[in-house]
């Protein structure tokens, strides 16, 4: 599975444009579907290789904003070997409102 089809990588902001914007909108969402991680997609520069959103964790409550390389994740692995996944029913919303639902 492609992590950010060409569909809708032309609608994600790129790196720092939304910097400035209190509650962004966060335009999809990966997950390891055996390690409890997820990576919330609001800006995207496939030139740098680099997304910006938010990132939970079992070990950061509430999860954290930063940076992810793409091709790292394509790497990664859970603890039963499977890949990270993009959730095909996510829908774009805010950030809050996703912060609220953790």
């Amino acid at each position: 599975m492609e992590l950010i089809p060409k569909s809708i990588q032309d609608s994600i902001p790129k790196l720092y444009e939304t910097q400035d914007i209190e509650n962004p909108l966060v335009y999809l969402k990966l997950f390891t579907p055996d390690a409890n991680w997820s990576w919330f997609v609001t800006e995207l520069s496939l030139d740098k290789d680099t997304c910006f959103g938010l990132v939970v964790s079992p070990f950061v409550e509430g999860g954290e904003m930063g940076y992810f390389s793409l091709n790292e994740l394509k790497t990664v692995r859970g603890k039963l070997g499977l890949p990270i996944e993009r959730d095909l029913w996510f829908k774009p919303k805010k950030l809050a409102d996703i912060k609220k639902d953790l």
